[in-house]
């Protein structure tokens, strides 16, 4: 018997597929991220605007790292939702 389409994507090698391909970046990057963070064990002193707030500075680093991660899923997120409103058939240049 023939393989069908979703017996042949069975068999595909996880690593070589799409979705962990894209993927594998990310959790590289955020793993060395990760660990410069909770390196950082010493106490600072940051300025929000007017008071002065002492925190350890792998909360600081961990917060901006939170942060950074927010905006690029709303960024993502919205790039997706842009693109899929568009009518087949149109690419949006004129």
């Amino acid at each position: 018997m023939a393989q069908t389409g979703s017996d042949h994507k069975a068999h595909t090698p996880f690593l070589s597929r799409p979705g962990v391909r894209r993927l594998a970046p990310f959790v590289l990057i955020s793993a060395i991220a990760l660990v410069f963070i909770f390196e950082n064990r010493k106490s600072v002193e940051i300025r929000l605007l007017i008071p002065i707030v002492t925190m350890p500075m792998w909360g600081a680093l961990l917060i901006a790292w939170a942060l950074g991660m927010l905006a690029c899923a709303v960024t993502l997120r919205r790039r997706s939702n842009r693109h899929s409103r568009r009518p087949d058939g149109q690419t949006g240049r004129r």
